[in-house]
């Protein structure tokens, strides 16, 4: 007689952020090694069944995935009373099933498209700041961000200005930019003289 694996049943809660049209979904599984996120349709048919079949519902603007969460942004015409429960059992449904999240050679793809836009970033003498600025970022900013169900990644620097992407739930949040400006910002300053101003860029 085979023995069958018992698996264990898939846990999944809501976690608020400070974004009001983003909702945290935790599960007690490993959803994706990472980060992704899908903001149009396009991007998520060709690399993500799970973010692709969500933005097919009319409520979901765009979908993040870190690990063993998925950070889901609302359209703003919809309450998330009405829309909570539908995504959740949505989610727990397509996570029992073994279902795709995101597709092999993503990583490698964002990494690529990522390597192309810094190629200039990191020579000479603004490279060796914008190192330091990236450096800064991804110890003490990033692991804060990622609790609230976002990320933020260092795109450039010149000029005294950094420019940074917000994701997830901190994309187009209303306290986003007090984080940026009061938090990070003002870390920079004071720990790279050279750093003047932190400006977001619409990603």
């Amino acid at each position: 007689m085979e023995s069958i694996a018992t698996k264990t049943p898939v846990m999944l809660y809501t976690e608020q952020t400070p974004n009001p049209e983003a909702l945290k979904y935790v599960t007690n599984r490993m959803l994706y090694r990472g980060i992704a996120e899908f903001k149009d349709q396009e991007m998520a048919a060709e690399w993500s069944p799970l973010a692709n079949s969500l933005m097919e519902l009319p409520y979901i603007k765009s979908v993040y995935f870190n690990n063993n969460y998925v950070t889901v942004m609302k359209e703003l015409n919809y309450a998330w009373e009405d829309i909570m429960l539908k995504i959740k059992e949505f989610i727990k449904d397509y996570v029992e099933r073994d279902g795709v999240m995101v597709l092999d050679g993503f990583a490698e793809f964002m990494e690529k498209a990522m390597a192309e836009s810094n190629a200039v970033q990191f020579s000479g003498e603004g490279g060796e700041i914008a190192k330091r600025v990236k450096e800064l970022i991804d110890t003490y900013v990033k692991p804060a961000v990622e609790m609230d169900g976002g990320n933020i990644e260092f795109k450039s620097f010149e000029a005294g200005k950094v420019y940074v992407t917000m994701q997830g739930s901190c994309s187009g949040c209303p306290s986003s930019s007090v984080t940026l400006k009061a938090g990070i910002e003002g870390m920079l300053k004071r720990m790279i003289p050279e750093v003047q101003e932190v400006v977001q860029e619409m990603g």
